[in-house]
């Protein structure tokens, strides 16, 4: 069984004692960094010593199939540096190769910066994605800005401190100096901060330098005030392009406030006169 094991973001007390239990009896512990993992171990007083395997972005291709076929045997944890594996992680790979080969994956829940960033953010929470990391070269960080420039759901991205200062300016460029933004800084940990503000504002706070580790929440697009001829023609345009029907009346309804079953009896009508 593949274990996906939640550890600690920052503040050690935030470790589950279903990990506690896990970790004093585990066989083998698949870690992004095995000095970080026995240094947890350490702190949480685990006298057990599992045998410790490095997972990391440059051997999960090599690794994952033998991983996972250990798996088959024994319990196999996996864990990261902080918050959950497979989320901007190592672990994804090792996942999809155990799905393949039949192995049981669960996971230990936990800690999450993308979650408690998006809880506290004061922004809307009930439709999200996360994003991750954007492109280190401007250009390429810019052009992906913009195209998420419409998305109406609330955005969640981890950034460098860094490229914060450039980043803050950069959304501000493509959704509009306006566009609410919470930059949450160094969670759980003793100068937890939440700077919350606009695009522009908060480019100029991160000016100056900032430190720690950061997770930005962005509010989403404002939906469109459009007729619902005009939303047709957007699902017949996406139909058009490839995407099915159900999925673009789901986008275009998304965008646009409208009913997604109502876009979609309109498309199926206007298909048959």
């Amino acid at each position: 069984m593949i274990i996906l094991a939640a550890t600690p973001i920052g503040n050690l007390g935030d470790a589950s004692r279903r990990l506690v239990e896990v970790l004093e009896n585990a066989e083998v512990v698949v870690a992004e960094d095995t000095r970080t993992t026995q240094r947890l171990l350490q702190a949480l007083q685990i006298a057990n010593r599992p045998r410790l395997i490095a997972l990391h972005d440059h051997n999960e291709k090599q690794k994952a199939a033998e991983l996972a076929a250990l798996a088959a045997d024994t319990d196999v944890v996996v864990m990261s540096d902080a918050g959950m594996p497979t989320v901007s992680d190592p672990g994804y790979g090792l996942v999809a190769e155990a799905v393949a080969q039949g192995v049981t994956v669960t996971a230990i829940p936990g800690p999450s910066a993308v979650l408690m960033a998006l809880a506290i953010s004061g922004l809307p929470t009930d439709r999200f994605t996360f994003e991750g990391f954007l492109p280190r070269k401007p250009g390429e960080r810019r052009a992906t800005l913009t195209a998420l420039a419409a998305e109406p759901r609330t955005m969640v991205f981890f950034e460098s401190p860094s490229r914060l200062a450039a980043t803050l300016a950069d959304m501000g460029a493509a959704f509009g100096e306006d566009r609410r933004i919470a930059v949450c800084r160094e969670l759980t940990k003793l100068y937890e901060e939440v700077r919350r503000g606009t695009a522009a504002e908060l480019a100029a706070w991160a000016a100056d330098g900032v430190k720690g580790e950061i997770v930005v929440v962005v509010e989403g697009a404002p939906r469109r005030a459009v007729s619902a001829d005009d939303a047709l023609a957007q699902v017949q345009a996406l139909v058009a392009d490839g995407t099915r029907l159900k999925e673009a009346a789901a986008e275009v309804a998304a965008q646009t406030g409208l009913s997604t079953r109502d876009l979609y009896q309109a498309a199926l009508a206007a298909r048959t006169r």
